[in-house]
């Protein structure tokens, strides 16, 4: 755990973390133990990678914000079985955040997440091999500011994925989410990198960036897309794990698994050839009563949407379209966002040959 910190010492941001920092002790001494090194700075970082590269061994990389849950677990697990190393990223990017979002509140959760990372193991013991836990200044020498207009340096924006569905509701997200994760691959240069389901558009959207900015570490196919880890509780109906779960309180979270309740009810109409509109309308009927039900027990619940979208263009699926009319090999994202009290939560399902998107 974090000691006190003396009056002799300052606090120095890393990770979106606030660390003890003396000015004659490194930033690694006030780090909480681990038996996982960490890596504060791109010159440890990159010596640790150049050792691996002259010893031919492949690095796998889970990019995380921290407040690790299963849902990032299953992610490292899949990192370890597969590769000889695995890096695991903790930094809190401010540059996702608009200014009104909750950049302070989010959960931060250093000494428990080296915990979990330290509990993991595979079949062949391999462990997680390094944590990379970088200060805003080093992802950012030249600006982390959170709004755009007040932004100086290099930013990352991939046209025409980013400004739809999540993107449509969060202006600037997948700005900041291309920017952080290129540099990040830039320092790591990952052999395989790994991301969740439950953010099909941000994987599907870096995968394209990965693509048109001729990556080799990782390549687009060599970027992966697990499916999303759901909650084994069966109070939770399948909810999909997140970070954000934790702002629920008791009585929101019995709400929580109507959003995934309500898209395998599309699903099912999905799959007894209902046309798209009425799969859509299928869904949002069920989330427009259950809305209801929580008002009358306290819970403000509201739906910010529910679509289907093309997983390469992102281009909306038009209403009459139906299994029937679709292309034998197709696949499909069918997606929806709601509000729980002041939690947004998110999720999706993949319609159709779901193992052109997840590998």
């Amino acid at each position: 755990m974090l000691a006190a910190i003396p009056k002799s010492l300052s606090t120095l941001r890393v990770g979106g973390f606030n660390i003890a920092r003396r000015a004659s002790m490194s930033t690694s001494s006030v780090l909480p133990q681990s038996p996982i090194p960490i890596f504060t700075t791109l010159a440890q970082l990159r010596e640790w990678r150049s050792k691996a590269f002259s010893e031919d061994k492949s690095v796998g990389f889970v990019p995380t914000m921290g407040a690790l849950h299963e849902g990032h677990l299953s992610l490292v697990r899949h990192s370890l079985a597969e590769n000889d190393l695995t890096v695991v990223s903790i930094f809190v990017n401010p540059t996702q955040f608009a200014p009104h979002e909750d950049l302070a509140s989010y959960p931060r959760t250093l000494p428990q997440d080296l915990d979990a990372l330290t509990a993991l193991r595979v079949p062949s013991q391999r462990a997680p091999s390094a944590v990379f836990l970088p200060s805003v200044d080093v992802m950012y020498p030249s600006s982390s500011r959170q709004s755009p207009p007040s932004q100086t340096g290099t930013f990352v924006e991939v046209k025409g994925l980013g400004a739809v569905m999540e993107g449509a509701a969060r202006p600037g997200f997948f700005r900041g989410v291309a920017t952080v994760v290129t540099k990040l691959f830039n320092a790591v240069q990952p052999s395989h990198a790994y991301f969740g389901q439950k953010d099909i558009q941000q994987a599907l959207l870096l995968r394209r960036m990965v693509a048109d900015l001729l990556l080799a570490h990782p390549t687009p196919q060599t970027l992966h897309v697990v499916p999303t880890a759901r909650s084994l509780q069966p109070a939770d109906g399948g909810l999909a794990l997140s970070s954000r779960n934790a702002y629920l309180t008791p009585e929101e979270r019995m709400y929580a698994p109507v959003l995934y309740r309500s898209l395998k009810t599309a699903e099912r109409a999905w799959a007894e050839s209902a046309s798209k509109r009425d799969v859509v309308k299928a869904a949002m009927d069920l989330l427009e009563t259950e809305a209801r039900t929580a008002k009358n027990s306290g819970v403000e619940m509201r739906t910010d949407y529910v679509e289907m979208n093309d997983p390469w263009t992102l281009d909306v699926v038009g209403d009459h379209e139906s299994k029937n009319s679709s292309e034998e090999n197709r696949v499909l994202i069918l997606s929806g966002a709601v509000w729980v009290g002041k939690t947004r939560l998110i999720d999706n399902i993949l319609l159709g040959n779901s193992s052109r998107i997840l590998y």
